[in-house]
């Protein structure tokens, strides 16, 4: 056991060492990784904003105060955002007691970056660009509810005969933004996205100039959920903090906002589904990482799903991925309390099926002991009451948190993993061999197909090596009975039997055999932070399966062959809206390829966990295409 003095020593110097903005962390054991963490908590540290919090915030914010997001969790905002909540946003009341300048010292010590680095503003568009609700129909972050992700060829106006006529429309980049993760949705004549900053945007698909923004508690980070209802064309999302929103597409005013779960580490990363006057709210935490502290107590979060009345936002009702309270399992080496079970987050967006009327999840793994059997699972709900239908855990026992594999494991369970969530979305296919299954990837690299009545295993196939960043990352897609399933096999540290095999394969859905594989060179050129796998989710558009890669490329995959048919590097120089040149980085996360009137728009720029930052929303457009 480390005497308590040495270990004061050490937490002075680390406690939360990195911005988080995912259910997972990356955190390394990596002497040089760890120095630079270290080296950047030590700068932050010293900031003259550290006096002020610590007087007028911690008392809430260190998480005493259980309904108020952590102090970690703020820090994910950039400072421009946490600097508008604080003069005129939801906390005004609370910092009146702080002087202009303390107020920028407070947001520039949370955030760990300067107000000063921001970007100019989106241009705005002149009197008369607007949302056109005609013939807009509900669209979800799957496209369809049942998270298929397929755009048709009359939809896109893209297809393999058109793609490589794909020319520069309109580029953004987000103000006080370094990263991009929030996939847009078109309709109506607009992109909607939200950002970084803390800012939804209703964004002119022609120009790319904003017909409105509006400013929300935090970071948005999941997609747009648009839906028609009594109150006309409405917008769902969520945020980093955990609040969840339902806005008017037409003027972006906010109708509602409910917090998802009072735990101080709560959050929203995967994107809410939107089903007949239902929200469906997938709930995660970053309790994770605050693992990594011998003296926090891990941990107490249980994820969740919550039905919200789509107009109201009033619950209807919430189910927790884990039924027993977390209570004290024991102590680790330090003598803190291991709480559990805990964790069984949900990081990806529910599909629907309206023939059993049920939705289903992917779950994450437990962060503290006792492993339940709920973790690393599949889970069937009822749509109407929430109940549990059934379960199929695809790893079990396997428990982790920040803490293993540093320096600082006091608080790493003694199972250590191996951190096999189901990041990425299920997804509801017709098949002509077993009717409807649902199917789901999974970081360790398997793909599993379950019966959507029983819950049974019907087929299971190893696709990639997997990993603590996948395998499968942020989910599949498909195309008929082709499953389209990207691979990252990011190195993270361990040792696994299987080879790395990044890149994009497609299987065959009766059967779970592979149709065909297509690896990825690695075209880094030592550049830092790059991998050629892939963790974005993909999108089918047209005849082909287009994703984003960790090397910062595009590519547009043939259905039939998985041949590379056109690709992109959007870590080049793109001229935005704004006048300003900017750069894309690796494309991961939930954000993936979205089309529409021959226009394809691309988020790039991940920057967490050894990816490559960037800041670029693309829009790209078939030359000589008419906008409708």
């Amino acid at each position: 056991m480390r005497s308590m003095s040495k270990l004061h020593q050490i937490i002075s110097l680390f406690p939360i060492l990195i911005v988080l903005a995912s259910c997972q962390t990356d955190i390394t054991n990596d002497p040089d990784s760890l120095q630079a963490m270290t080296e950047q908590r030590l700068a932050r540290e010293a900031l003259p904003g550290k006096a002020h919090y610590e007087k007028h915030c911690s008392a809430c914010h260190n998480g005493n105060l259980k309904k108020a997001p952590h102090k970690d969790m703020i820090g994910l905002m950039t400072a421009g955002a946490i600097m508008k909540t604080i003069t005129d946003g939801i906390m005004k009341n609370e910092a009146s007691r702080l002087s202009d300048i303390e107020r920028v010292e407070v947001a520039e010590y949370l955030s760990g970056t300067s107000i000063d680095a921001q970007l100019p503003a989106l241009e705005q568009c002149e009197t008369g660009t607007s949302f056109n609700p005609q013939h807009v129909q509900d669209q979800n972050w799957g496209i369809q509810a049942t998270n298929t992700r397929t755009i048709d060829t009359k939809t896109a106006a893209i297809s393999s005969d058109n793609i490589t006529s794909l020319t520069h429309n309109w580029a953004i980049a987000f103000p006080g933004a370094s990263r991009v993760r929030s996939q847009p949705t078109i309709a109506g004549g607009m992109v909607f996205v939200g950002s970084h900053n803390g800012v939804i945007y209703a964004i002119d698909e022609k120009t790319g100039c904003a017909a409105w923004q509006t400013h929300v508690a935090a970071e948005v980070r999941t997609g747009m959920a648009l839906g028609q209802t009594n109150e006309g064309t409405m917008l769902f999302f969520g945020d980093v903090l955990g609040n969840v929103y339902g806005a008017d597409a037409a003027t972006g005013t906010i109708n509602w906002r409910a917090r998802a779960d009072d735990h101080p580490n709560a959050t929203i990363t995967g994107s809410p589904s939107y089903y007949a006057g239902t929200l469906y709210v997938p709930v995660s935490a970053l309790e994770v990482s605050l693992a990594i502290d011998p003296l926090y107590e891990c941990c107490t979060f249980r994820g969740s799903v919550v039905a919200l009345d789509a107009v109201t936002g009033k619950q209807k009702w919430k189910t927790y991925t884990i039924a027993e309270t977390p209570r004290i399992s024991g102590q680790n080496p330090v003598g803190t309390n291991i709480m559990g079970p805990s964790g069984a987050v949900v990081w990806n967006s529910p599909s629907i099926d309206a023939v059993t009327n049920q939705l289903f999840i992917g779950t994450g793994e437990n962060m503290s002991s006792p492993a339940s059997l709920t973790s690393d699972a599949l889970i069937a709900m009822d749509l109407d009451t929430g109940k549990i239908n059934w379960v199929f855990q695809a790893t079990a026992g396997d428990v982790w948190n920040g803490a293993c594999d540093t320096k600082f494991p006091e608080n790493c369970p003694v199972e250590d993993g191996p951190d096999f969530d189901f990041g990425g979305a299920t997804v509801v296919i017709e098949t002509s061999a077993h009717g409807p299954l649902v199917v789901a990837g999974q970081k360790s690299g398997l793909v599993h197909a379950i019966d959507p009545k029983t819950g049974k295993l019907v087929w299971q196939t190893r696709v990639g090596r997997g990993g603590i960043q996948g395998g499968i990352h942020f989910g599949i897609a498909a195309a008929g009975e082709t499953l389209l399933v990207p691979i990252s096999d990011m190195a993270d540290g361990r040792q696994y039997p299987n080879p790395d095999r990044p890149g994009m394969h497609a299987l065959d859905a009766n059967t779970g055999e592979m149709i065909w594989s297509t690896l990825h060179d690695d075209r880094c050129d030592g550049r830092a932070s790059c991998h050629p796998g892939i963790s974005q989710v993909p999108t089918v558009i047209g005849d082909m399966v287009v994703a984003g890669s960790m090397d910062g490329r595009v590519r547009a995959y043939a259905l039939e062959s998985g041949e590379i048919i056109w690709e992109l590097d959007t870590t080049d120089d793109f001229e935005t809206t704004q006048g300003n040149l900017t750069q894309g980085g690796s494309l991961g996360g939930a954000a993936g390829p979205v089309a529409s009137n021959g226009m394809l728009i691309l988020s790039s720029g991940y920057g967490l966990y050894n990816h490559m930052p960037g800041n670029l929303l693309l829009a790209l457009r078939v030359r000589d295409q008419k906008m409708p």
